[in-house]
Order: C-alpha cells, then structure tokens, then sequence
C-alpha cells in the first residue's frame, strides 16, 4: 500500500455558506490528523471559482496547522506566476516558524484561473514563462544565501521549506527532474499524460540537497462508503457537480442548471469532459477502494498517492477518511 495524503479544495457546496465549508476543512482536517494515516494535506490556489474556497491558500494552511497537531499541512498548489517568488517566501517562511516541521510547498506554474480572472490579479500572461528561474529564486530565499545580492526572506531565510514541482504535462516532470525535487501529478482532474511524464521525471531525475532520489506522488479521487452501492450513488452525485461546475464556466454560472437540465448534459460533450476528468476515480467499500489504490499506484508508480475526497456529504468524506485509515492499516 502507498503512502495516503489529502488534498482539500475547501468545497463550497450549493447554498452553503462560505463560512461553513471552511468549519468542514478544519472538521476533516482534525479528524485526518486523529487518524495518523495520511501524510500531508494539502490545499490549491484557485480563483473566481464560487464553489472553491482555498483561494488565499497561505491564509488557509495558517488556519489548518493551527487546528491539526501531526499531519503535515501545504499547498498543492500555489500559483507561481501570480506572486513575487520573494512574497511566497514570506509567506511560507512565516508558516514554518509557527509550525515547525510541518509545512510543504508545492509550486505550479499554472494562474488557476481563466485570463479575466488573470488580468484582475495583474498577472503577465508571459509570467509563467519564467517559473525555472522564479523555483530557484524562491529556493534560495528559504536557504541561508539568496540568490539576489542584498535581498533576504524575512521570515523565511533558513526555513528550508520542502519545495514540490505540480505539474500535469511534460514540463513539470522535466523541471522536476532537473531540480532534483518531488514531483506531483494531478491525474485527479488531468489524466492523459500520467504514465508519460512520471518515466520522463524517473529517467530524468538528479539527485539534489532536497532529494536524493524520485519521488513521485500521483493524485487520485476517492469515494469509498461502507458499501458500494452507497459509494456508486456519491460518486454519480458527484460527476453531476463536475458537469455543473463545467456547464457553469460556459454560461457564466450554475446556478441556473436545475436537475434535469444537469441530466441532458450528462450525454452531451460537457459529460464526456466530465467523465475523462474523473478518470482516475476509485469508488466503492474498503476492498475494492484498497484494490483501487493499488491498482492505481502501480499505473503511476507512486510513492505517495494524493487523494482528493469529493463526496458531496461532510459524514460521507469522514466516513472516506475512516476507511482510507483502515486500509493504510490493514496495508501495513
């Protein structure tokens, strides 16, 4: 069995209130960190997406660390482009010093958004083209030298936060490999170059003061229940939200998409989008989500399989936990 991590988008379900899908974070949060079976958790910059509420993501990690005593706490990830590697410093700096031995950083180069969106947050659409040197950068400002004469991370300097590459093409496996760092795939909504980019990165990889071997970790979803009917009926709930979720982007909101609206698109190109998206979805009671996950980290060759728990439910995603917990156990 894989090692088990979590990542957390702060869901927003419908009607709920923005406020109370943050309690459900620190609630499953709390409840991983009890368990002891899950690695890290970690939380995605996203922004203009109502039904994500992980936007200002270091704000986020500060609340959840703060909540959570052993599970390691992070981002998967921020969003490179739209911030001055030397602020992302700062900022994980800070983290560090409060919880110390328990914060990761995963960069992507990705904006997390649409160009609108890219353009209220003032970011240069040509940011992106400069992550490598933006990665070591930020690198050297959680070291003890910077690299940019006279400028030092205040908090931050010396922290040596752990640096993760996310990436869900070739080039992140590439800068991965390069760096010598961890690499992460998100196969969780973008599967198609999963196998491709983890032998690029293996292949590839030299060793660094971060790591001295690959190491990669490959994101997944999971709905497990205590039964699978239950799990099949959550996860049809829940590729229903992705086919709003994606309908919503197109029209500008989904809040207009009622149930059977939402139906006819299931057979449309919008659900087809929304099914390969869930590709690597792994569903059922504890045997068949234990099979699952091996089965999984074997296509990817994972050392460490990210799980993302989207049921629509706050008991269902505890219930997730507690049988993820249960398989780690039995696995070990």
């Amino acid at each position: 069995m894989p090692k088990l991590s979590l990542l957390d988008l702060a869901t927003v379900g419908r009607d709920q209130p923005v406020r109370d899908a943050l309690a459900d974070t620190v609630t499953l949060a709390q409840r991983a960190d009890e368990l002891g079976a899950f690695e890290r958790l970690w939380f995605a910059e996203h922004h203009n997406m109502g039904r994500i509420a992980s936007a200002a993501t270091s704000v986020l990690i500060g609340h959840v660390a703060a909540r959570t005593e052993r599970i390691r706490v992070g981002s998967g990830g921020v969003m490179l482009p739209n911030h001055s590697p030397l602020v992302i410093a700062e900022q994980f700096g800070t983290l560090a010093e409060l919880h110390p031995g328990r914060i990761d950083l995963g960069l992507g180069r990705a904006p997390g958004t649409d160009g609108a969106t890219m353009r209220a947050l003032r970011t240069d659409p040509r940011a992106a083209e400069s992550f490598p040197q933006d990665v070591r950068e930020l690198q050297g400002y959680l070291a003890d030298e910077s690299i940019v004469d006279g400028i030092h991370a205040y908090p931050g300097r010396g922290t040596r936060v752990p640096l993760y590459i996310l990436g869900s093409s070739l080039f992140g496996a590439q800068l991965a490999a390069a760096y010598g760092l961890p690499y992460a795939f998100a196969s969780h909504f973008a599967p198609d170059a999963l196998e491709q980019a983890v032998q690029v990165y293996r292949e590839r990889f030299t060793p660094s003061e971060q790591l001295d071997a690959p190491y990669v970790i490959a994101a997944a979803n999971v709905i497990a229940a205590d039964d699978s009917a239950t799990a099949t009926d959550a996860a049809d709930q829940v590729l229903r939200a992705r086919v709003r979720m994606l309908a919503g982007r197109v029209g500008g909101s989904d809040s207009r998409l009622d149930d059977d609206m939402v139906t006819a698109l299931l057979d449309t190109a919008v659900g087809a989008q929304a099914r390969h998206m869930l590709t690597h979805t792994i569903v059922g009671d504890a045997t068949q989500v234990a099979e699952g996950l091996r089965q999984f980290a074997s296509l990817a060759r994972a050392d460490e399989v990210m799980l993302t728990n989207p049921a629509p439910a706050l008991d269902l995603r505890l219930r997730t936990l507690e049988i993820l917990a249960g398989i780690h156990t039995d696995g070990d």
